[in-house]
């Protein structure tokens, strides 16, 4: 690593406020840099080209570009900052359609910020606003870590023996701004002195998993096995995992959780053998208009090449080997939409709910009409 960790994914330049820094997460774990992002057209294209992902970090991180939006209209009245603050946001939030956080970010932004007069006032609203979700997101997700803990430590007053979970992808801190939401009761846990063990899939074909998540676990010192996508199913069959525990781009209000695709298998597979599946997100995941996720959960389609060409180190450089043969199409479809009959319960920063409308409703009352 070239550089120490910062302590959040993304973060206002201190010495230059017209700049916003993020970790390059493609480079993870083998090098470690930061990105100065400058325009809102900046911050398009680092949450596109996945220079930062998940669910949670996307939402800061379009909050961050809506500022930098708000910048760029110094010197305009409030016609043309508003016509300016538009076109960013349109920009942005066709960046990746699925995880909802980006526009419901987005929307927050334009809310406070369209129609105001003056320059400073606009621009000292958007700073603050962004800073506001990025804390929010830090403060939800330690609210999460604390509510999953009940689960690790109920299994582990149980059997006394150490706690065996597997996830999906990365719903850590890296996906996040801190702790993350999938990762968060690991970390608790594993500060408690709760003995945990957790199986990390590789996540093809950008193996987020083997990558950001056995990293980031790794560092914290807690264990772990990266195992194949396909060796999930295998170790649910065979008693070896406690529990699942995954995050979500989008989950609809009656239930229905988006993940990175390969999570609907692991769903099936563990409530076939009574392993119990937990997805973990804060409130700003909840899509409070959808009912239907499998039905209208938009999923994103990235390039083949993901798919025919694998990303990794070798000498100290970045390559992409060919994994298929030359010349064949490849499909590569983001994510995929668990229905809420395969989810144990749903972690939010309130509390666990089951996964039915009228149990999430129960617990954010005031997403009840928003439909």
């Amino acid at each position: 690593m070239s550089k120490t960790p910062a302590s959040r994914t993304i973060w206002i330049d201190q010495d230059d406020p017209t700049s916003v820094v993020c970790i390059d997460q493609r480079l993870l774990p083998f090098e470690y840099e930061e990105v100065a992002i400058r325009t809102s057209s900046e911050m398009t294209t680092v949450i596109a080209d996945m220079v930062v992902r998940g669910a949670g970090c996307i939402g800061v991180s379009a909050g961050y570009g809506m500022y930098l939006a708000a910048l760029a209209t110094d010197g305009m009245d409030a016609a043309g900052a508003d016509a300016s603050l538009r076109a960013a946001a349109d920009e942005l939030e066709a960046s990746r359609p699925t995880a909802v956080n980006l526009s419901w970010a987005v929307q927050r932004q334009l809310g406070e910020i369209l129609g105001i007069e003056d320059p400073v006032e606009r621009i000292a609203k958007a700073k603050a606003l962004a800073e506001t979700i990025a804390d929010e997101d830090v403060a939800y997700c330690a609210a999460i870590g604390q509510h999953g803990l009940g689960i690790i430590e109920e299994i582990y007053k149980r059997t006394g023996e150490t706690v065996n979970i597997m996830t999906h992808c990365n719903a850590g801190w890296l996906a996040f701004v801190e702790h993350g939401t999938a990762t968060a009761p690991m970390y608790a846990a594993h500060r408690k002195g709760i003995p945990i063990h957790v199986y990390v899939s590789e996540t093809r074909p950008r193996n987020q998993g083997a990558r950001l998540t056995a990293w980031e676990l790794q560092q914290a010192g807690i264990p772990l096995t990266v195992i194949a996508d396909n060796a999930a199913g295998h170790l649910l069959q065979h008693g070896k995992v406690d529990f699942v525990v995954v995050g979500s781009d989008r989950t609809t209000i009656s239930g229905d959780v988006a993940n990175k695709i390969g999570t609907y298998m692991k769903a099936v597979v563990a409530k076939e053998n009574g392993v119990p599946f937990y997805a973990a997100l804060p409130s700003s995941t909840l899509d409070p208009k959808l009912h239907d996720g499998v039905a209208e959960i938009p999923i994103e389609e990235r390039g083949g090449h993901e798919v025919t060409r694998a990303t990794g180190w070798l000498d100290g450089k970045h390559v992409e080997p060919q994994t298929a043969a030359p010349g064949v199409n490849a499909a590569n479809y983001g994510f995929d939409v668990t229905p809420r009959r395969f989810v144990t319960g749903i972690i939010t920063e309130r509390g666990i709910s089951e996964a039915n409308e009228e149990a999430i409703l129960a617990m954010y009352p005031e997403f009840a009409g928003t439909d």
